[in-house]
């Protein structure tokens, strides 16, 4: 019986009727390369065969009575894998769009804690004969390096037969009395407040690390953006439990030659696509701010924090986006400066901070301070934490395939946070960048107008780079000529240009 650790727990704390914590991705696949073709009862028998390989699939959570103490992993003896796998159809030829909003839909609503926090949809009647297989897990279950890990136990490099059978699903676990958890939970208090001292002190000197470097900085642009100091936009709004969700495309080689030609990352490429993008969204909307939007970019540590327990190894940086400049090579420049000091001052923090802390939450307070937060939208009552959540995750360059079908695009979709209703994940696969855009509906409801001037915004960043525009890319291409004709009447997205 495993517990879990305290940041696992915290994405449990955190969820509120309007702040859903789960991942989800939207896979594109192609069933014409199924051997005997495609039906929905051979990926449901896929997926049982699969069950057993992974823990997430077939445990659940048992709470601490009176919440004492952080919950614990057991085995779902009355396992249903008829409730977690699903079948689904759109009006054929859905469109890419039809897509999408099914899965806003999917992705509005809770997961069931009484159950493995996890479920899968077969969507079927996409254009093309092709397929989707959309799933949902909670973040507490796994996080960006265990994504990848699970990519491992579900995907297959050949197109290969699934299996017919099913093997059974034996609970290996007991589920606890209520005397042996509150009993644990209070014997780890006694040790609490000596591990909490300590703590504290190593917290309190790497602050003064951190406050040394912000004053060794030459320039403001060199330091890491700041927490509490984002400017208010239309992203910075409290969530209501629906969401909306938009997928965009670009060419990975692309990018790679941007990164190559201005010397940056491939992640400081991503930033400042994205920071173009919603400087145009901004502009269209009259609501370009004067100063940087901040940026919570997660970061995983699991290389430092090993000796940690949990499967959530992620911590986090704050990075500037300067939507405010109008010159694209400026805006690169800006964004590699607060990125290295984002990573200098993370890395003076402590990567493992964050898990550290998080250790020793106290769920009933957690829990009580998260949803009172919510309920009174005190996010709309002081300066923005962030702006947005933006997350690059690199996938496989090589062709995948699920249940014997290829999977053509993957798009990776995070939870928004509250007061900042904007999450972007991006993916890499087999050359190409996939896009995924989460928004609270209320608060941002033309989300895929910022995913149409993605790809635009990449080619604004050659262009000024001098090099040749972007290969169209991915699934979301037929969208490239409305964003520019829309783009061309925004009296000043183009004003650099």
């Amino acid at each position: 019986m495993d517990k879990l650790s305290g940041l696992d727990a915290a994405f449990l704390y955190l969820e509120t009727p309007s702040l859903h914590m789960h991942v989800s991705m939207a896979a594109i696949l192609d069933p014409t390369t199924v051997p005997g073709g495609y039906t929905f009862e051979g990926m449901r028998n896929f997926i049982g065969s699969r069950v057993p390989l992974a823990p997430l699939f077939h445990r659940k959570i048992a709470e601490v009575p009176f919440r004492l103490g952080h919950p614990y992993w057991v085995d779902d003896e009355h396992f249903d894998l008829d409730y977690h796998v699903r079948r689904a159809a759109i009006p054929s030829p859905g469109s890419i769009e039809d897509l999408a909003q099914f899965v806003s839909d999917v992705n509005s609503r809770q997961l069931d804690r009484s159950r493995p926090l996890w479920e899968m949809y077969f969507v079927e009647g996409l254009q093309g004969g092709n397929i989707a297989m959309v799933s949902k897990i909670h973040h507490c279950t796994i996080d960006g390096v265990s994504g990848a890990e699970l990519l491992g136990q579900l995907f297959e490099l050949e197109p290969n037969c699934p299996p017919t059978e099913i093997p059974d699903i034996v609970a290996t676990t007991r589920l606890p009395s209520d005397a042996e958890l509150i009993g644990q939970a209070l014997l780890q208090r006694v040790t609490k407040p000596v591990a909490i001292t300590k703590l504290a002190w190593k917290t309190g000197k790497s602050v003064l690390d951190v406050r040394k470097l912000r004053q060794q900085a030459t320039t403001d642009s060199a330091k890491a953006a700041l927490p509490l100091t984002a400017p208010r936009t239309s992203l910075n709004a409290a969530l209501t439990p629906h969401r909306k969700i938009a997928f965009s495309s670009v060419s990975l080689d692309d990018v790679k030659r941007l990164k190559n030609k201005l010397g940056c990352t491939v992640n400081d490429a991503v930033l400042a696509i994205c920071t173009r993008a919603l400087r145009s969204y901004l502009i269209e909307g009259d609501e370009l701010p004067e100063t940087p939007l901040v940026a919570t970019v997660p970061v995983s540590v699991h290389h430092h924090g090993e000796d940690i327990a949990g499967i959530n190894k992620v911590s986090g940086m704050f990075v500037g986006l300067p939507t405010y400049e109008p010159d694209p090579l400026k805006v690169v420049e800006l964004i590699k400066e607060s990125t290295k000091g984002a990573k200098e001052e993370h890395n003076a923090l402590g990567a493992d901070s964050l898990l550290n802390w998080a250790e020793h939450a106290t769920p009933t307070v957690f829990s009580a301070a998260v949803r009172a937060y919510t309920r009174l939208k005190l996010s709309e009552r002081h300066r923005p934490v962030q702006n947005l959540v933006i997350s690059n995750v690199p996938g496989p360059d090589f062709a995948l395939y699920f249940g014997g079908a290829e999977l053509v695009a993957g798009f990776p979709l995070g939870p928004p946070m509250e007061g900042a209703a904007l999450n972007v994940t991006v993916m890499s696969y087999r050359g190409v960048l996939n896009w995924g855009l989460v928004v609270g509906a209320e608060a941002v409801p033309k989300v895929w107008d910022i995913a149409d001037y993605v790809p635009n915004a990449l080619d604004e960043l050659l262009a000024a780079s001098g090099l040749e525009p972007a290969v169209p890319m991915g699934v979301t291409e037929h969208r490239r000529k409305q964003s520019k004709k829309r783009l061309s009447k925004s009296s000043g997205a183009t004003s650099s240009e």
